[in-house]
């Protein structure tokens, strides 16, 4: 049977997170869909500079309670946003702290009123390279750019502790991405290409930390039965005989 998997994110690439994928340079959509395709039914729905507060407002349109199939998994990604700084450029973005945590247990919640086995997976905000916001801003706004940052790395991690905190509070897993992408030297130009925004590169740790937890779960791409027959049971000359056998509507 197709299992039906949700990405709930601030960017259509991914539904629960913000604009931190961008589109025009992602790779996730082809990742997330391989190597399980043919598995699972992946929805990605995502809003380009959401924060938490006003993805609540989506909530239950895009994922009614009464839906025949909910997902058997949910990857909830927020907090760049939220955690844009008041007095700044950006600060129409914001959610306090406490806010930003209570508005994900409020996803949770609801997640789990559609299917109480439902998986959901939390994900932290990135890091953010100030250098890199500023090299950004003045490329596009020369001397109009922006002074101060309006996001801070130091901040963002303030958000990332409490998505973590509340993963644990709850039982649930969660990615660290923030901590993650900072192991590695060179991480700024490495994993984003304005200072916020994921490049491929970043998009891949994304990925990988995702399957990870995935592949502990019985969510496994391997450990998932497929409604159609590999094509390697599939004979050239009586096709039908395979699809018999594992697809039993046809």
């Amino acid at each position: 049977m197709f299992l039906p998997t949700l990405s709930f994110s601030t960017k259509s690439d991914l539904f629960i997170h913000q604009r931190v994928i961008q589109r025009r340079q992602s790779s996730l959509p082809f990742l997330f869909h391989s190597p399980p395709a043919t598995i699972v039914d992946i929805l990605n729905r995502g809003y380009g500079g959401y924060n938490t507060r006003w993805a609540l407002f989506l909530l239950h349109h895009l994922f009614p309670l009464d839906a025949p199939t909910p997902p058997v998994a949910a990857t909830i990604f927020f907090g760049a946003n939220d955690a844009a700084l008041l007095g700044r450029t950006s600060e129409r973005q914001h959610v306090p702290l406490e806010e930003y945590k209570e508005n994900l247990r409020k996803m949770i919640q609801h997640f789990k009123k559609c299917s109480p086995s439902m998986l959901v997976l939390l994900i932290t905000p990135p890091p953010i390279d100030e250098a890199g916001r500023f090299e950004y801003a003045r490329s596009q706004y020369g001397d109009k750019a922006m002074q101060l940052p309006e996001r801070t790395n130091e901040v963002s991690g303030e958000y990332a502790k409490q998505c973590v905190e509340l993963a644990k509070e709850l039982g649930l897993p969660s990615v660290n991405l923030w901590s993650k992408m900072q192991e590695t030297e060179g991480w700024q130009r490495k994993f984003l290409s304005d200072g916020l925004h994921l490049t491929p590169e970043g998009n891949a740790i994304v990925y990988q930390e995702v399957v990870k937890v995935f592949n502990e779960t019985s969510l496994s791409a391997t450990k998932m039965p497929s409604d159609v027959p590999h094509h390697s049971k599939i004979d050239g000359k009586a096709p039908e005989k395979a699809f018999q056998l594992q697809c039993s509507a046809i």
